[in-house]
C-alpha cells in the first residue's frame, strides 16, 4: 500500500504508546436515581469489506474492525448496548481477546462502549488529547462515573504489526476535535476516517472540544493526498442513501462542504451580518444530498455559527455539542 508521505511526516513513531495517569481515572460515584430510559432496539450488521476487516453498524459511530486468526481489532467502541453486541458477534473472535480497541476521538458515540470492551481486550487506545476531552465532557454532564478512558497514548503515530497485517493510527488534530485519528490497515488498505468525513450529511463542529474548521481541511487534504484512490475509507456517520464507505471523492465533498461553509461565513462577516442573521440559512446551496429539513435535526445552523465564531475569533463556548 503507498501511503507516501501521511505516515512519515511525524518524527516519532510510538509503536507502545504511554500509559494514562492516574488522575484522569474517572472518580467513582452513585449512578443517578432516576431511570435510564429505555432504548428501542437498534438494528445492527456486520459487514465485511476485504482481508478480514470490515465495520459495524448500530448506535453511534459505526465501528471499525480487522479480524484474522492472528489479530482481533476494533475501532470505536459507540453505546454500551451496541457495543456488546459487537463484541459477542465479532467475526472469528470465540473467547479470545480483542488486541487493540482504538477511539478515534472522544465523542460519546465512539466511546461509551469502551466499559464492555475493556474487559475483553488487551489495550485501548487513542491520540492523548482524546482522554482529557472525554473527562471533560463527561464533567460537564456529571457522568465521570460512567467513563472508561484509553490506556495507552500516543501524540502522532502509533503502528503495529498484528499477524499479517499492520495497523497504524495517526493523529490529524485538531480537526473534528482536538484528538482526532485516523487509523488503517495498511495492507488490507482500508482506513477508518472517524469523524472527519459525515458523508453527505452536515456534520458535528465541536469547538467546545477543540474543532478548528482550518485543520479540518488540511486533515482532508492530507487524507486526500497520501491515500492511495484504490483505498477503502470507513465513514462514521452517512447519509443512509449514500453508505459509510467511499474514497477520494466523499473526502473531496467534505472539504468542499466546509470550505463553502468558511467561505460563506467570511462573506457574511465581510457585509457586516450578523451570526444570527447568518444561520437563517435553511440548507447550503451546491449541496443537495445534505439537505435535511428545517428543524432541530438540521446541523447547518450550529455549523454557520462555528465557521461564524472560528472566523470572529470568538472563544469556544462551554457545554456539549449535539450529538
Amino acid at each position: 500500500m503507498n501511503r507516501r508521505a501521511f505516515l512519515t511526516r511525524s518524527a516519532t513513531l510510538a509503536a507502545a504508546g504511554f500509559c494514562l495517569p492516574q488522575i484522569l481515572a474517572a472518580e467513582p460515584g452513585a449512578a443517578p436515581t432516576k431511570p435510564s430510559r429505555a432504548l428501542s432496539p437498534r438494528a445492527t450488521e456486520f459487514i465485511p469489506l476485504r482481508r478480514g476487516a470490515g465495520y459495524f453498524t448500530g448506535r453511534g459511530g459505526a465501528i471499525g474492525w480487522l479480524a484474522s486468526p492472528e489479530a482481533l481489532v476494533v475501532v470505536d467502541t459507540q453505546y454500551a448496548e451496541t457495543a456488546g453486541l459487537c463484541l459477542a458477534g465479532l467475526p472469528g473472535r470465540s473467547e479470545r481477546l480483542v488486541d487493540v480497541v482504538f477511539n478515534t476521538h472522544h465523542h460519546k458515540d465512539h466511546t461509551s462502549g469502551n466499559e464492555v470492551f475493556k474487559k475483553s481486550a488487551r489495550m485501548i487506545v487513542a491520540q492523548k488529547n482524546v482522554p482529557k476531552l472525554q473527562l471533560r465532557d463527561a464533567e460537564r454532564v456529571g457522568d465521570t462515573y460512567k467513563q472508561v478512558f484509553a490506556d495507552t497514548l500516543f501524540d502522532d503515530v502509533w503502528r503495529r504489526e498484528l499477524g499479517d497485517e499492520v495497523v497504524t493510527a495517526q493523529s490529524v488534530g485538531p480537526a473534528h476535535t482536538g484528538g482526532d485519528a485516523v487509523v488503517c490497515f495498511e495492507r488490507a488498505n482500508v482506513v477508518h476516517l472517524g469523524d472527519l468525513v459525515f458523508n453527505r450529511t452536515y456534520p458535528v463542529i465541536d469547538r467546545v472540544g477543540g474543532a478548528d474548521i482550518r485543520g479540518w481541511l488540511a486533515a482532508l487534504e492530507l487524507v486526500a493526498q497520501d491515500f492511495p484512490e484504490d483505498a477503502v475509507l470507513i465513514f462514521s456517520h452517512a447519509n443512509a442513501r449514500f453508505g459509510h464507505t467511499g474514497g477520494r471523492p466523499e473526502v473531496l465533498l467534505m472539504r468542499d462542504y466546509l470550505s463553502a461553509l468558511l467561505d460563506r461565513a467570511g462573506k457574511a462577516i465581510a457585509a457586516g451580518q450578523s451570526r444570527d442573521e447568518l444561520v437563517r440559512l435553511g440548507n447550503m446551496p451546491g449541496f443537495d444530498d445534505f439537505h435535511v429539513p428545517p428543524g432541530r435535526g438540521n446541523r447547518l445552523p450550529a455549523n454557520l455559527a462555528a465557521a461564524f465564531d472560528e472566523l470572529s475569533g470568538v472563544a469556544a463556548p462551554s457545554g456539549s455539542p449535539l450529538l
